[in-house]
């Protein structure tokens, strides 16, 4: 029988596996689609020497910690718009309210982008030098940074409609987006980097202006996209963004403490020499790349368990939990699996030579850990869809201290220091799948998908 023309939830219900793949093989597609287009900026800046290169990578560096910080736009919208969504197919309606809160989040998308990047324009030159930059690689990443504010409030306004469209089970269009926008800033890159004809050469700020006018295409197209889905809001009341932004307070406290950890790991394999160091940026590098699979199962999860929460339908949520965290650890077994075998050609490629007796066991460690980090990530997606902000929250905060005490035990000095961090890291995310697991496991946990049972 032809199921073209039923909703994600009950397509879910007669398929699950075949449902949670078809909705997380596009958004694997728009996560890969950013990072990928990052490595050809950086190819294209790498033509123009050291300095103009370093200057990218602080930039970059800073203006991804803004944006991870209010990525809350995005996943609190797609938790609301999905449930919203499913209450309105319980009542009947077609759910005017998520045209509401799509407008909500976009508006305050806008004005905190607007405000970011007013606040950032006298702030870039002090925090580009905090980050270490000197001379003419400061004045490049000073250019660098304030032409690519222009394009913040676009950025997360993207996050905001990318999250509506996500909770309404549109999976394929943010991938559209996505893939138009680095297409567009790759297609701008040698034109506005190195001229054409009679536009002049621009150097690094020709980057930064490929980039940010790619952002504000992406915004617009994404914007569009969500009205035509979701509908025209039949009204706007302000007191809907509490929500919102009551969610973000215990968002950014999360994603802050995500990016202490990763940090300190860094800082820490850092002080203890060169080559810890760039094995550290290796495996660290892989572990993220993996997280994007991941993550792609636990987005699905997201936009499902939501809907089937505002739905009413509690035991069908339970099932697409279980169904989540399934894939997810197996990617991650998958994962793992993929590294151990690779491990011969990321020596010969990555590795520089004096280095090499230090990459295998914290290789290996990464390796073994991918399935838990895959119950990790499962059960986010899990607790993002119910809302459990502040239990998220808090379970990254008690695995910041777990992890980071571990981290940090071993003397810089002594044989096993780059392997105590990446320990930690295993404690990191076990700590984390464990308080995510109990936190929905029935008759134990508090979290809704626990109640009633």
């Amino acid at each position: 029988m032809a199921e073209w023309y039923l909703s994600a939830p009950e397509r879910f219900a007669a398929r699950p596996h075949r449902t949670l793949v078809g909705l997380s093989v596009p958004i694997l597609g728009s996560l890969l689609a950013e990072p990928l287009t990052g490595m050809v900026d950086t190819a294209f800046v790498a033509r123009l020497g050291a300095e103009p290169l370093a200057a990218l990578g602080v930039g970059t560096m800073v203006l991804a910690t803004v944006f991870w910080a209010f990525s809350f736009l995005g996943v609190a919208t797609q938790t609301r718009v999905a449930t919203l969504q499913g209450a309105g197919s319980r009542d009947g309606e077609s759910g005017p309210a998520a045209a509401r809160m799509c407008l909500i989040a976009v508006i305050l998308a806008l004005t905190a982008g607007v405000a970011a990047g007013l606040a950032g324009l006298p702030l870039a030159g002090p925090v580009v030098r905090a980050m270490g930059a000197e001379g003419e690689v400061a004045g490049l990443a000073e250019t660098y940074f304030r032409l690519r504010l222009i394009g913040t409030p676009a950025m997360l306004a993207t996050f905001a409609t990318f999250g509506a469209l996500r909770g309404a089970h549109d999976m394929r269009t943010p991938l559209w987006v996505a893939a138009g926008m680095n297409a567009l800033n790759i297609a701008l890159d040698p034109i506005l980097i190195f001229g054409l004809g009679g536009i002049p050469a621009m150097g690094v700020a020709g980057a930064a202006v490929a980039t940010s006018a790619s952002q504000w295409f992406g915004a617009v197209w994404a914007s569009v996209a969500a009205l035509r889905r979701l509908g025209l809001p039949d009204g706007f009341d302000w007191r809907h963004a509490r929500g919102l932004l009551a969610a973000g307070f215990d968002l950014f406290l999360r994603a802050a403490s995500l990016n202490a950890f990763l940090i300190l790991g860094t800082r820490q394999a850092t002080l203890i020499g060169a080559g810890a160091g760039a094995v550290h940026q290796v495996v660290r590098s892989t572990w993220f790349f993996n997280a994007l699979f991941m993550d792609s199962f636990a987005i699905s999860g997201q936009s499902l368990v939501a809907n089937l929460l505002g739905n009413g339908d509690i035991a069908l949520a339970r099932r697409a939990a279980r169904v989540v965290c399934l894939w997810s650890a197996g990617a991650g077994a998958a994962l793992g699996l993929a590294m151990l075998a690779a491990e011969p050609w990321m020596v010969a490629v990555f590795i520089p030579p004096v280095a090499s007796t230090l990459f295998p066991l914290p290789w290996r460690i990464a390796a073994a850990t991918q399935p838990i980090s895959g119950v990790t990530f499962g059960t986010d997606g899990v607790h993002f869809g119910t809302a459990d902000f502040t239990f998220l929250r808090n379970a990254v905060l008690a695995a910041l201290l777990a992890g980071g005490a571990v981290a940090v035990w071993a003397d810089p000095a002594s044989p096993g220091a780059l392997h105590a961090i990446w320990w930690g890291f295993t404690v990191w995310s076990g700590l984390r799948a464990v308080l995510g697991t109990l936190r929905v496991w029935p008759g134990i946990g508090r979290a809704p998908l626990a109640k009633g049972v």
